[in-house]
């Protein structure tokens, strides 16, 4: 397998994505990540009909079998309270999440 995450490239994967990994977890996460690339290799390799049209699951969906698309319906949670109650932090009814630490991309 050519394309394979070598430890520089995963190291910086890691850092972009900023996780806080032990070296084992991160060669095991690594070695996963690259068993997943060889798994879409081989599946690459098999010889396909040209004249196959291409799914993105077992179901080829066409015109005739697409299910209707359902509108969209708002309905209101009868007791918003309830949930508010559950979180750990909220002000004036809007629930509040802590910041997502990031760094700036060159």
């Amino acid at each position: 397998m050519s394309d394979s995450i070598s430890p520089e490239i995963f190291n910086h994967l890691v850092q972009l994505a900023a996780l806080g990994l032990d070296p084992a977890e991160a060669e095991y996460l690594r070695q996963q990540m690259n068993n997943q690339l060889k798994a879409i290799d081989e599946l690459k390799a098999i010889p396909l009909d040209e004249a196959l049209p291409v799914t993105t699951h077992g179901v080829p969906y066409t015109a005739e079998n697409t299910p209707p698309i359902r509108p969209d319906e708002w309905i209101a949670y009868l007791n918003p309270e309830e949930i508010l109650a559950q979180v750990p932090h909220a002000e004036e009814r809007y629930v509040i999440v802590p910041e997502i630490p990031h760094t700036e991309l060159d």
